[in-house]
């Protein structure tokens, strides 16, 4: 790493002879890390954090969750499989920018339609390649996850003082409420289910639980897991009201994952979560922002997390049967174990750090979890959880 007063002659990569580097993350400590820039040109301002996950780029890239954060890969070889369209999570990439050690390499997939590149120059994306990724990820576990400026420019000028001060003034996330940028604009149906050999994702038809989804940023293999678990469907903005969640009849609600800190987005959904307990008796299932709104809900709180976890291997352990998932994870702020009122019980814990990853009501069908079991990428240990929601819709239906 280098200090603010040497990043102009002390850059952390050095370009090979005769060539120069084209993109720079600039950390708001002052350091600055000099890479070969792809994708598009431009500056980008978010969070630095980074992801363990060997496989799914793609996913993570489209992800809503990763609204005003940098993802910094620890597996060298990002871009290797390419870009296909099936395996976007959301519409567009929604993470700022993707830094990598590797620059990406020719895809090498029989799935592949695009190279990472293309896809995030057409998308307005920036990578950044070349870059000392241990090092990087080092400092964000020392420091927690920085506020960041990044940079690719082709002709290699930047102006790495004021991207040092982009970086510092950048507000952050806390108290920012991301669900309402990345959420539906209306609500609309679902029935696609989870991708199978040979014929891709199917559609399910027939009668099944009516499911009210609320959209904090939900991911597409979520939705496709409910539908595949027999689950018909509606998803509704984030801002939705609990009468307007109700007056589509539900026998189960969903409380989706999302970006942004979970007491900015409670503001509006948790009173809702809070009204529809009390008029109902209705199953509800949360998953990551979802399972930061019900617990808000319930009486608990959340906090910001030092550099988060960001990874397609993350252990828990369930408390009540002793068994341990292996899991996929994107989550900078948990909630507070120790704050979970009476009648709210700890059902699972990181096994890395001890941080909550499940509750549930004690008298009532409401549970949520901190990881994502839909996967994409990710270990399929926990997709039971779905089924564990439509059992609930089933015995009070």
């Amino acid at each position: 790493m280098v200090s603010a007063d040497s990043a102009k002659t002390k850059p952390v990569f050095s370009p090979a002879p005769g060539t120069m580097p084209t993109a720079c993350i600039a950390l708001a400590d002052g350091s600055v890390f000099y890479g070969r820039g792809f994708g598009a040109e431009g500056v980008a301002v978010a969070e630095l954090c980074f992801n363990t996950a060997m496989t799914g780029y793609q996913e993570i890239m489209t992800d809503p969750s990763y609204a005003g954060q940098v993802v910094t890969f620890t597996f060298p070889h990002i871009g290797n499989t390419g870009i296909n369209a099936e395996d976007d999570e959301s519409n567009d990439p929604v993470a700022a920018g993707m830094v990598v050690k590797w620059d990406p390499t020719t895809p090498s997939n029989w799935r592949a339609a695009e190279t990472l590149s293309a896809w995030l120059a057409r998308r307005g994306r920036i990578g950044l390649g070349g870059v000392d990724t241990r090092r990087l990820t080092r400092a964000i576990r020392r420091q927690g996850a920085p506020h960041c400026a990044i940079q690719h420019a082709a002709d290699g000028q930047f102006d790495v003082a004021a991207l040092q001060e982009r970086a510092r003034a950048w507000s952050g996330l806390v108290g920012l409420d991301l669900a309402k940028d990345v959420t539906c604009a209306q609500s609309y149906r679902w029935d696609e289910m989870r991708w199978a050999w040979p014929n891709g994702y199917p559609r399910r038809t027939g009668a099944g639980h009516k499911v009210v989804a609320l959209d904090y940023g939900a991911k597409r293999n979520i939705l496709r897991c409910l539908a595949s678990a027999g689950c018909d469907v509606t998803v509704l903005p984030a801002t939705a009201t609990a009468d307007e969640v109700l007056a589509h009849n539900p026998v189960g609600v969903f409380l989706s994952n999302g970006p942004g800190d979970p007491e900015a987005t409670g503001a509006y959904a948790v009173p809702m979560i809070r009204d529809i307990m009390a008029r109902t008796a209705l199953p509800i299932f949360g998953i990551c922002l979802g399972h930061q709104m019900l617990a808000l809900a319930l009486g608990g709180r959340t906090l910001k997390m030092n550099h988060g976890h960001h990874g397609a291997n993350h252990p828990v352990k369930d408390i009540e049967t002793g068994k341990v998932e292996i899991t996929s994870m994107n989550h900078g702020f948990a909630v507070d174990g120790q704050s979970l009122p009476d009648g709210v019980i700890e059902t699972h814990v990181s096994l890395f750090d001890g941080s909550n990853c499940g509750i549930r009501m004690q008298d009532r069908p409401v549970f949520s979890v901190q990881y994502h079991p839909e996967a994409s990428p990710g270990p399929m240990d926990s997709t039971y959880l779905f089924d564990r929601f439509v059992a609930a819709m089933a015995a009070t239906a």
